[in-house]
């Protein structure tokens, strides 16, 4: 029984190598390629200060409140979905012992889906007195995806590569026998992906919204296949 065990033992060893050596010495040919594409960010997260220093105090955080949300819903925006509260602050501690008024300070998370809703909102926020509206982040939410189909394209392209190579020797291409996910990458930094252009020339109550551009992103991703040659 032990002799017989051994000798299974040694017959797949034997098998494993001789199929490795198979491998090794068909004829395949290497090539790698690489594809792109550009997209827009269709996910911008707003931060929205509301501080009532910035109009000395004359109009409290929670007026200034009202007035965001007034305005956002006129734009259409869902307060539910898209506005959530990130932070309150007071200078209570700064002032408590100099019997000095007592300044709030209310910070916004805001979600938006497209540079002119960025513009119109940096333009809205301005005319009723709320002036600390900046860009904390963006993305393309359908990035995950985005890297399947560009993989996709990649092989599909290594396998044209391969065929262009072999047509001339009278040889085939057959099926893949290694492929590597080698190389992805998207050149993005949000805030450099913002231009502002301002505001429309016209009198200030005909303000038109900011217009504000995104630079593409660039999205990349490479493979390395090896195919048999028939």
């Amino acid at each position: 029984m032990k002799n017989t065990t051994l000798f299974m033992a040694f017959l797949c060893v034997f098998l494993a190598n001789s199929q490795n050596k198979n491998f090794i010495d068909r004829p395949y040919l290497e090539t790698s390629a690489r594809v792109d594409t550009l997209v827009v960010p269709d996910e911008i997260i707003l931060s929205v200060l509301i501080a009532e220093k910035d109009t000395k105090g004359k109009i409290s955080v929670e007026e200034l409140e009202n007035r965001m949300a007034d305005k956002l819903k006129s734009m259409g925006i869902k307060l539910d979905e898209q506005l959530s509260l990130s932070d309150v602050s007071s200078n209570f501690k700064k002032y408590v012992f100099k019997q000095q008024d007592i300044l709030k300070d209310k910070l916004y998370s805001l979600k938006v889906y497209d540079a002119k809703t960025v513009g119109k909102v940096m333009m809205e926020m301005e005319q009723i007195g709320i002036s600390n509206v900046e860009i904390e982040r963006t993305s393309y939410t359908k990035m995950e995806n985005l890297q399947l189909v560009l993989k996709s394209r990649a092989i599909a392209k290594a396998k044209k590569q391969a065929e262009y190579l072999t047509k001339p020797l009278g040889q085939k291409v057959g099926p893949a026998i290694h492929i590597t996910d080698t190389y992805f990458r998207n050149d993005y930094e949000s805030m450099d992906q913002m231009v502002v252009r301002g505001y429309a020339a016209a009198p200030k109550s005909e303000f038109e919204p900011l217009e504000v551009e995104f630079s593409k992103i660039k999205v990349e991703s490479e493979v390395n296949a090896k195919f048999i040659i028939e």
